[in-house]
């Protein structure tokens, strides 16, 4: 009996890469109502509460990646040194080496672990060697805390943001773990000043907090992932031996698979944070209710579309340099933005494919003379939205498939086997699939009042009914999930 109790606590405790810790399974549920608990009981203890959250996202993080949560400590003490000192230099040239120290490590070790076997496998050729490659581990989320910590040296070499004074407040900051993983990229300058606040969780943020997590849930755990296993897996391995018309739903099944799956992630890293009196900006704006290229950067994956404009767009020039140079400057960002999601040729040709359109949105806007906040309205707006998801589903394909010799068969087979007769059959085996992927793009595509809506019902809703819906979803979730745990799809960048 005592040796099963202990091996179930070492479970608990250690790293296991075949079931990572991931906000929809059981263990964190489990774990997170203890954090809960201890959590209120600091209320009032500023520093104690935000060592006990640090330790905590250190071992989310460990329970993710294993040993590699060392990183993050890499990562917080360099950056938080250095602006620290940069702050302190008033020589120019002085706070820009200290800045591209930041830069180096940050990028070192994002290049390192995510890029080494990529441009290993480029250069090999060119001296006849046979290609190996190392057996170099990705930690989860590295994209994205880099990312994050670079946004804090940068601004304060910039002067808009004055550098903390407490190292516990920074590793509190970069490690916090509803975001670690997977995003939102939260800037310095809007979470920093939450840090030191009385806790105080009002009955609006609690409410806002539940239908996020709920919301969330039902997106990764029932649509996402049901949709994923059951229909859109078999379509792109394969995508030779089914018509095109079902080549067609497989990319309409992704393009709501990757939405639900990433969106669904930052809904619940969004209410998670409520719950613990912290507020993040929105990541995902219904963008496939965009009319545009431009629009949909607007809409999808908000803090990171923000930080390449902000930090890379602009560095380059912008729109500051001339028409040509504001176009190659978008299809760079566009392109190291492709290569930032994965160490791979589809990632980039993705990114080069949105860069490209950007490009001629932004020309064709200034041709006919139209301001930025231009709006279609009408069937001319009807038509730009179902242009605009029809290219980026047409970009989803490459961005899934890992052979660009999946991407030509998928799109070969859709325009030259199509087989519409083929659709009630289709319809018919796999109705249980199109029942939950009419259910996420009617909840997409509905008025945002009515999510809004919603939300403020969830928030008059007293505890006992917000209780009795998340644990209707959880009973949910546990009828459709299959026996592993699906990891979510941005994890692995």
């Amino acid at each position: 009996m005592w040796q099963l109790d202990w091996t179930k606590l070492a479970d608990i405790l250690t790293y296991d890469p075949r079931q990572p810790m991931i906000f929809s399974s059981g263990l964190f549920l489990f774990l997170f109502l203890g954090f809960s608990l201890i959590y209120a009981l600091l209320q009032k203890r500023t520093t104690a509460r935000l060592l006990f959250v640090s330790a905590f996202s250190y071992y989310f993080y460990y329970k993710s990646s294993g040993v590699y949560f060392f990183l993050l400590g890499i990562v917080s003490v360099s950056d938080y040194l250095l602006a620290a000192r940069m702050a302190r230099t008033e020589t120019l040239w002085k706070r820009k080496m200290l800045v591209v120290v930041s830069l180096c490590i940050n990028l070192g070790l994002l290049c390192y672990f995510k890029y080494t076997n990529f441009f290993y496998e480029i250069l090999c050729p060119l001296w006849n060697g046979h290609y190996e490659a190392f057996d170099i581990f990705l930690p989860v989320g590295i994209s994205f805390f880099t990312f994050q910590s670079l946004s804090y040296t940068i601004d304060v070499y910039r002067r808009d943001l004055k550098p903390l004074d407490s190292l516990l407040d920074y590793v509190f900051y970069v490690s916090f773990f509803p975001q670690l993983v997977a995003g939102p990229i939260v800037r310095a300058r809007d979470f920093i000043p939450q840090i030191r606040q009385p806790l105080f969780v009002s009955k609006e943020m609690f409410g806002q907090g539940v239908f996020f997590i709920v919301s969330g849930l039902f997106k990764k755990a029932v649509i996402s992932d049901y949709i994923s296993i059951n229909f859109v897996e078999r379509i792109f391995d394969n995508p030779s031996l089914y018509s095109g018309l079902e080549n067609l739903f497989g990319v309409y099944g992704y393009a709501l698979q990757i939405y639900c799956d990433f969106s669904g992630y930052s809904d619940m890293a969004i209410g998670i944070a409520l719950l613990l009196g912290f507020r993040f900006p929105i990541n995902f704006d219904s963008p496939y209710k965009s009319d545009s290229v431009t629009d949909f950067w607007h809409r999808w994956h908000i803090s990171l579309s923000s930080w390449l404009r902000d930090y890379l767009y602009i560095s380059l020039g912008g729109n500051r340099k001339g028409k040509i140079r504001t176009y190659i400057n978008l299809i760079l960002t566009m392109l190291l933005g492709g290569l930032w999601h994965g160490a791979s040729w589809n990632f980039i040709i993705w990114g080069a494919l949105h860069g490209v359109a950007l490009a001629v949105h932004k020309f064709i806007r200034s041709l006919f003379h139209r301001p930025k906040n231009y709006r279609s309205t009408g069937w001319r707006r009807v038509f730009a939205v179902i242009i605009t998801f029809h290219f980026v589903c047409f970009c989803w394909i490459f961005f899934r498939n890992t052979e660009f010799e999946g991407s030509v068969s998928m799109i070969r087979q859709i325009f030259t086997s199509f087989h519409p007769e083929l659709f009630v059959q289709l319809v018919e085996g796999y109705w249980k699939v199109f029942v939950l992927m009419g259910i996420g793009y009617m909840l997409h595509w509905c008025p945002d009042s009515w999510q809004n809506a919603c939300s403020r019902g969830m928030t008059r809703m007293p505890l006992v009914g917000q209780a009795l819906i998340l644990i209707a979803l959880i009973f949910l979730v546990i009828q459709v999930k299959s026996s592993d745990i699906q990891p979510f799809i941005y994890f692995q960048f």
